[in-house]
């Protein structure tokens, strides 16, 4: 691709491709990455052995795709399956992240089209995904793209201080 950086004409090439297990220590560092863009600092508590085990077991609970130009991983979307009592199998995309120096560039754009050629692949009748109010800009990409954004529905989470209060309680 040829883009201007900083009124610079650079020349790089993207490829975007199915993560490796050797991979997981640069998709680590895009997790805590994300995890400061979403004023989130400290909440990664996955390790790469965590990402390696779970990715790369005999029942792999996700799948990885990720961007890289010169050999650096410089974004990656995480997926895995779920299942719809109405729509049957469908697929969450957890993660899409992209280094911040590296936004803007369509770089998101691709990991976001392979993710959704994935799941039309695999005959899924829907890709579900969930995205930060204040980021306007993820949101207009998205509508842009087809997907619709559901302001009726929220999300609820149960964190690990909940489950074990509930459970005892």
């Amino acid at each position: 691709m040829n883009r201007y950086l900083q009124g610079e004409l650079i020349n790089w090439k993207m490829k975007v491709r199915e993560a490796l297990k050797k991979d997981m220590p640069q998709v680590l560092d895009l997790i805590q990455e994300l995890a400061v863009f979403e004023k989130e600092p400290d909440a990664v508590e996955v390790t790469v052995q965590d990402l390696e085990r779970e990715g790369y077991g005999k029942n792999p609970l996700f799948h990885c795709f990720v961007a890289e130009i010169e050999n650096d991983i410089v974004g990656a979307a995480l997926v895995y399956y779920r299942f719809s009592t109405w729509k049957g199998r469908t697929l969450h995309l957890e993660d899409l992240i992209v280094k911040e120096a590296w936004r803007g560039k369509g770089i998101g754009e691709a990991l976001y089209k392979k993710t959704m050629q994935f799941a039309f692949n695999q005959g899924l009748k829907r890709v579900a995904w969930d995205v930060l109010d204040w980021n306007t800009g993820a949101i207009k990409f998205y509508e842009r793209s087809g997907a619709k954004i559901l302001d009726d529905w929220r999300v609820v989470h149960m964190d690990e201080t909940g489950l074990k209060k509930y459970i005892n309680s």
